[in-house]
């Protein structure tokens, strides 16, 4: 998920304006703690690698109980008062839902985010931090757009959290807590190196 580093924090809204309103627009937001903040659309590669994350996903998860989201699935993050658009989330089925509500899960598995130049640090900083709050969450992915690279913080405690690096076309990386692996040959098939991407200053990607 790309977002851009510069934030309005002129107006504050309530979770609950943010979900109505949400539920009428034709575009996605993220909410943080008061803020809401427009998504646009990625580049290529990061649909590229979201959609062929999920179909590997999908695949090797083949009929075991786990639900796989991709990009419009909204996540609440209670501890950050935070609402967002994991680019890739698997969960344990059946998925729980926020209370009160049809339509936003609470207990990811796994996350996984496509990074982008203008909004990596966000991803590696602020976000990681929000989604180490969630008790369910156990695997956190990082897939670069430039290049054949996954990153996976892999958590072993409460306050442990272990990061593994894969690079290369021959890399296959482990996502324990599903008891899979991703070839990298694979996720980077349709991927075209050297394409020009990034964030819009003032709005989040996805």
């Amino acid at each position: 998920m790309t977002l851009a580093t510069a934030r309005s924090r002129v107006q504050t809204h309530t979770a609950e304006a943010y979900l109505a309103a949400e539920v009428q627009s034709e575009l996605r937001h993220e909410y943080r703690d008061g803020e809401i903040i427009p998504m646009t659309g990625g580049t290529p590669n990061h649909n590229r690698l979201s959609g062929t994350l999920l179909f590997l996903l999908m695949s090797k998860l083949r009929k075991q109980p786990y639900d796989i989201f991709v990009t419009d699935q909204r996540l609440w993050i209670p501890e950050r008062n935070m609402f967002t658009y994991p680019d890739v989330m698997v969960m344990g089925r059946p998925a729980e839902l926020m209370s009160g509500r049809r339509d936003t899960v609470v207990n990811p598995l796994v996350v996984a985010e496509v990074l982008s130049s203008s909004t990596e640090g966000y991803d590696r900083g602020e976000k990681f931090s929000a989604y180490r709050t969630i008790p369910s969450f156990q695997e956190y992915l990082l897939v670069a757009q430039d290049g054949p690279v996954v990153e996976r913080y892999e958590k072993r405690s409460p306050s442990e959290w272990v990061l593994t690096e894969w690079r290369g076309m021959e890399a296959v990386v482990p996502v324990v807590s599903l008891g899979v692996e991703l070839p990298l040959v694979e996720l980077y098939e349709a991927v075209e190196f050297g394409e020009v991407g990034g964030g819009v200053e003032g709005v989040a990607e996805g």
